[in-house]
């Protein structure tokens, strides 16, 4: 509060250069520090995870479809059966 427009809680301290802080309170506050940092970046990859696999079944079902639509397009076996019920109807 002894500054103008920033709350106490706003500021940013250094703790090595604290005054008054124990050893074992610089500890915890790192150990704090690095499980945040751990926590923000399992978010970024887990978003990241999500981004890849949403790619990767885009491009599955894609191919998927694509197969299906190709074989349902191909119509050599209706002139192979053509073929044959000529031959048959020859003989």
């Amino acid at each position: 509060p002894g500054e103008q427009g920033e709350a106490a809680f706003a500021r940013r301290i250094d703790p090595s250069r604290e005054p008054g802080l124990s050893p074992e309170q610089r500890r915890l506050m790192a150990q704090v520090e690095f499980a945040q940092r751990q926590r923000a970046l399992q978010r970024r990859l887990r978003s990241r995870n999500v981004l890849l696999a949403l790619g990767i079944g885009a491009v599955t079902f894609g191919i998927y479809g694509y197969t299906f639509y190709s074989v349902s397009q191909e119509r050599f076996l209706d002139e192979l059966e053509q073929e044959a019920e000529a031959a048959r109807a020859r003989a």
